[in-house]
């Protein structure tokens, strides 16, 4: 199934996507599961997306004004140098690399990523989400897959300049209007073995990424298992996984976005997660 998070004027909605068309969730669902995390968190998605094919308001996919798959996960964990050429160009690490994202940061497919006057150096990450639903501590990495509702597109944009300003990367990954996350959620049954999925990122057509989940130095299991052991992982946490060797920093010369540029994140049987750059002042 493939479930997405969307807004109607202030109202916002979450339902199954079929074919061409969402139906919204409706409103008696949403008295008891108000939004895609709780429905995660109830164990409901086959219970939900059944009353909203049944009873809910469909939307044609092409009008809908997304929101971020998960608007309001309790951790967003994101990992760096994760892939064996990205790692090569910046060096490997004997463990993932973390660091968070503020959840207020995110925006969704169709959104405006937003350039901060701030920054002169604002990049594209194109990466892989995890979805966590079945929460744990500790997970076994034989395990860790079991945990997972689903994967989404991510672009995990980032002021590289900020990001520099010390050995932390908090600031350069926490510009608001950075963080696109979408279309959907695709379940994890639909989606099959997360480690052999082709992954690419596009600016203005132009293929900047194109790798395969084979070559992260930290699994999907890995990075589950590593994560789990010093905090539990809770319904609608998110793992973003990486992202592969030629964003912009790395290339020679390197490649920055600027106002008007369309940025694309596509991974295989996950979907297609487009953005537009548009500055502020």
């Amino acid at each position: 199934m493939k479930f997405a998070s969307f807004n109607v004027g202030d109202s916002a909605h979450y339902g199954p996507v079929s074919g061409e068309v969402i139906h919204a969730v409706p409103d008696r669902m949403r008295g008891q599961f108000p939004d895609l995390k709780s429905a995660i968190a109830g164990q409901a998605l086959e219970q939900v997306a059944a009353a909203a094919l049944r009873d809910g308001t469909p939307y044609p996919l092409a009008s809908l004004q997304y929101a971020p798959v998960i608007a309001n996960p309790g951790k967003i964990i994101c990992v760096g140098l994760n892939y064996r050429a990205h790692g090569d160009e910046t060096g490997r690490p004997d463990y993932p690399a973390l660091f968070v994202r503020f959840a207020d940061t995110q925006i969704g497919h169709g959104e405006n990523l937003t350039l901060s006057a701030e920054s002169a150096m604002f990049d594209f990450e194109g990466e892989l989400a995890v979805v966590i639903g079945t929460p744990g501590h500790g997970i076994a990495e034989a395990a860790a897959l079991d945990h997972i509702a689903g994967y989404a597109c991510y672009n995990d944009a980032t002021m590289r300049d900020w990001q520099r300003h010390s050995s932390q990367y908090t600031a350069g990954k926490n510009f608001p209007g950075t963080g696109a996350f979408g279309p959907f959620l695709v379940t994890a049954d639909e989606v099959g073995d997360p480690s052999q999925l082709a992954i690419a990122t596009r600016v203005d057509g132009a293929v900047m990424q194109s790798a395969s989940t084979a070559d992260m130095l930290f699994s999907v299991r890995d990075i589950i298992a590593y994560v789990s052991r010093f905090t539990p992982l809770a319904a609608g946490d998110v793992l973003v996984t990486g992202t592969p060797a030629g964003a912009g920093a790395g290339r020679k010369p390197p490649v920055f976005l600027t106002a008007g540029m369309v940025v694309e994140v596509e991974i295989e049987r996950v979907g297609l997660l487009r953005n537009v750059v548009a500055a502020v002042q």
